[in-house]
């Protein structure tokens, strides 16, 4: 017999949000950085089975959001041999980086939804330095689990456990929803049920059935 899903996992950017994407393709034209080379960097530094980096770093509060703006920098921007990595294109990066963000309407409408059927919802987010707009997030999640303030990030085990815990719910009894495949995999790994999110509506089908609650 299966297990009744009682709890809502989600994520934030790309998520909650529009598609992180958007945000970086607007920031890679605005700040004159190459896609390529900036995809080839994530590739390597993303890499699941990558030693410590920059985004781990940063996403486990290792380091700080300038300490990684300068060691992106580094990466990203040909700087002279004088130079040591600050300055104008270096400082605010983040910020300018998810500065196309904008909330998804729909998506948190659904979160809402849930929560009012009775649904324990929460927050599951690997955090790049960001000042999360929280403004109603009392009411919205019961948890939140952000990867820069509990030293853990997607798609480690422990994270998805810890979030589990917070929710006072089995994995079993979890769906969890994020735009990234690999976090998706490592969330049914532990036993949640993943909805990989590219689309509101599809996701919006696919949360209905599964928490079997009118989310629109």
């Amino acid at each position: 017999m299966e297990a009744e899903l009682r709890g809502l996992l989600v994520d934030y950017g790309g998520v909650l949000t529009t598609p992180l994407s958007e945000a970086m393709d607007a920031w890679l034209r605005a700040d004159g950085i190459d896609r390529e080379r900036f995809g080839r960097l994530m590739r390597r530094w993303l890499a699941t089975d990558a030693e410590a980096n920059a985004v781990h770093d940063l996403e486990t509060g290792r380091i700080t959001a300038a300490d990684f703006e300068r060691r992106l920098a580094a990466e990203l921007l040909d700087r002279g041999d004088d130079d040591p990595g600050d300055g104008p294109a270096t400082e605010g990066m983040l910020t300018r980086m998810f500065a196309g963000f904008q909330p998804e309407p729909s998506m948190i409408g659904m979160v809402g939804a849930a929560k009012a059927a009775g649904i324990r919802t929460g927050l599951l987010s690997n955090s790049w330095g960001l000042d999360y707009p929280r403004d109603g997030w009392d009411v919205l999640f019961d948890t939140l689990v952000i990867s820069g303030e509990v030293g853990l990030r997607k798609p480690a085990p422990a994270i998805y456990h810890l979030a589990a815990e917070r929710l006072g719910l089995p994995p079993a009894q979890i769906v969890f929803v994020d735009d990234l495949a690999p976090n998706v995999r490592a969330a049914a790994a532990v036993g949640m049920v993943g909805v990989h999110h590219t689309a509101v509506g599809s996701t919006a089908d696919e949360l209905e059935v599964l928490l079997g609650v009118p989310l629109r």
